[in-house]
C-alpha cells in the first residue's frame, strides 16, 4: 500500500494520525503550511513538506503517489488563538474545492476528513452550535466555517474521490490511551468521549480497510 499524506499534520489530530501510520508501518508526508514550526514531525518515515490544503497546486501534487489523503486542517491552534485572529470564512469550502479537484489529479481516491462535533445533533435534534448552553457563541462562526465545509462535500455529488468525514465527541482527549477500539454511529452527537489516539486508528481503519463512502458519521468510544 502507499503511502497517507496528512495536511495539518502539525495539529493534535494530525499528529495522532501520524503516529497511527507509522505504527502500522506506512509513510507518511507531513503537509503543513509552516515545516519550521515543526522541524519535530520529520523523523524516519515521515517526509515534512510545506504546502496548503486551499491550493489545487498542492493537492494535485503533494498527493501524488499516495494511497490516501487526510485532511485535519484548522486555520487555529486553539479558541484563543481564534479570538486573536480573523477567521476566513470560507477556508473549509476552498480546503475541500481544492481537494475535490486535486485528488483525482493526483491519482488518489481515498480521503478522510476530520469533522467537528458542533455540527452533530443534539438531544432537541439542532446542531449543537445552535445551542449557546452547549457551543460558546464566539466560536459559532469558526463552527458555520467547518460545518460549509461538510456542506460542500455533500453537494458534490459523484466524484472520483471516496471520501469520509470523521467527527469525533467535544473534549478529545489528548493523554487518552489507545485502546485500539470506537465506534461510529450517524449525524447525533454522542454521549461518550474519544481520545486522539482512538481517532487515529478510525481514521486508519477507513483507510486500510474501507467501510463508509461520501459521507459523514461520528466516532466515539
Amino acid at each position: 500500500m502507499g503511502g497517507i499524506a496528512i495536511f495539518g499534520a502539525g495539529g493534535r489530530a494530525g499528529r495522532a494520525v501520524t503516529a497511527e501510520a507509522l505504527h502500522r508501518g506506512h509513510q507518511v508526508t507531513a503537509v503543513v503550511r509552516d515545516p519550521g514550526r515543526h522541524a519535530d514531525l520529520a523523523t524516519a518515515g515521515v517526509d515534512v513538506v510545506q504546502g496548503d490544503v486551499r491550493d489545487p497546486a498542492a493537492t494535485a501534487t503533494i498527493p501524488r503517489g499516495h494511497a490516501a489523503v487526510v485532511s485535519a486542517v484548522t486555520p487555529f491552534s486553539s479558541p484563543e488563538a481564534l479570538a486573536r485572529s480573523a477567521l476566513d470564512e470560507r477556508f473549509f469550502v476552498d480546503g475541500v474545492e481544492a481537494l475535490l479537484d486535486g485528488l483525482p489529479k493526483a491519482g488518489v481516491r481515498r480521503l478522510v476528513l476530520i469533522g467537528l462535533f458542533a455540527n452533530l445533533l443534539g438531544v432537541d435534534g439542532r446542531p449543537v452550535l445552535e445551542d449557546p448552553a452547549a457551543f460558546p457563541a464566539q466560536l459559532r462562526p469558526f463552527a458555520l466555517s467547518h460545518t460549509a465545509g461538510l456542506d460542500r462535500l455533500r453537494a458534490a455529488g459523484p466524484s472520483d474521490v471516496d471520501w469520509l468525514m470523521l467527527t469525533p465527541p467535544a473534549g478529545l482527549d489528548p493523554a487518552g490511551p489507545r485502546l485500539g477500539r470506537y465506534r461510529t454511529g450517524g449525524d447525533a452527537a454522542p454521549a461518550t468521549g474519544l481520545s486522539y489516539a482512538d481517532l487515529a486508528v478510525a481514521v486508519l481503519d477507513e483507510i486500510e480497510t474501507p467501510t463508509h463512502h461520501r459521507t459523514r458519521v461520528s466516532v466515539f468510544h
